[in-house]
């Protein structure tokens, strides 16, 4: 087993508490206390919220009370009326090296079944404000997993993605082997999901996977400008435009292109598309009031 399959696999059974770090850049933010996340506020007038896993002598494993705060800490920042958008990250070794085995080791099918095991991490991609991964270093298993759920993935130029599911002989359970599929293709999710041989970031970049790498001391910053511009917009139309780009994930294109037309009918009972087109006309910025 390669070193890198190896870190993925090498994961404790207990979440261990560790010291915050920090992040350049990015203000306190007040919110629940938490263990294993770190939470903050960046951008202009603090519209951007940021979550940062905070497991690192376990390379951010994803044990269940990680999932949990993570969850509750990406739908405060969902229901909060200042923020715009999201950026979650990691440390520069690892967004997350995958789910935690231990903790998995045991169980059973039935108990998969009844308890609806890895149900919960759907609740990070149904969040109506975008989300931005910020990934370096590795996103194994679980960890590439949750970075598919956001909507936008950037990436450190020495990250690593992968599902080596395969390896300890299971297959990947929070959509390894749907969303891996939608975003590079039947052939390249194949070869992912069925040699558990992760990519560079460059690869994933070229093959669709990622958007745009940088430097891994510049990844965090370049994410939170990006959050930052798409905050600087009516955060009523963006939620509406996501919600129309995500149906081409879900629909064929014909249902597809007759949601897009529904939901572009539906910006016009907006103040803010009003507001919009008035501002253009008149040359100046727009007044949003997310209504």
């Amino acid at each position: 087993m390669s070193a890198v399959l190896q870190t993925w696999c090498r994961v404790g059974r207990r979440c261990i508490p560790t010291q915050n770090s920090s992040i350049m850049a990015i203000r306190n933010y007040s919110a629940p206390s938490y263990e294993y996340v770190k939470v903050s506020t960046a951008g202009t007038n603090d519209r951007v919220g940021v979550v940062q896993l905070n497991r690192p002598k376990a390379l951010n494993a994803l044990c269940g009370p990680l999932m949990v705060e993570l969850e509750a800490a990406i739908r405060a920042f969902d229901q909060n009326p200042s923020i715009g958008a999201v950026v979650i990250t990691g440390s520069e070794k690892a967004f997350a090296a995958g789910a935690d085995i231990k903790e998995m080791q045991n169980r059973t099918m039935s108990a998969n079944i009844s308890e609806s095991f890895l149900g919960g991490w759907e609740g990070i991609a149904a969040m109506k404000k975008p989300l931005i991964a910020a990934v370096n270093g590795y996103a194994l298993g679980g960890g590439c997993e949750v970075a598919m759920m956001c909507d936008i993935i950037y990436a450190g130029d020495r990250a690593k993605f992968g599902q080596p599911e395969i390896t300890i002989g299971t297959i990947p359970g929070g959509g390894g082997t749907q969303r891996l599929t939608k975003a590079i293709g039947k052939s390249r999710a194949m070869e992912m999901n069925l040699t558990g041989v992760p990519i560079s970031a460059q690869e994933a970049a070229s093959w669709g996977l990622v958007s745009k790498v940088f430097p891994a001391a510049e990844l965090v910053d370049e994410a939170i400008k990006t959050a930052d511009k798409i905050a600087s917009h009516s955060k009523l139309i963006v939620q509406m435009c996501k919600d129309a780009t995500n149906a081409a994930h879900e629909l064929s294109l014909a249902e597809g292109l007759k949601t897009e037309k529904r939901i572009f009918y539906a910006t016009f009972a907006t103040d803010d598309r009003k507001e919009g087109m008035t501002a253009f006309v008149e040359k100046r910025k727009p007044d949003w009031t997310d209504s």
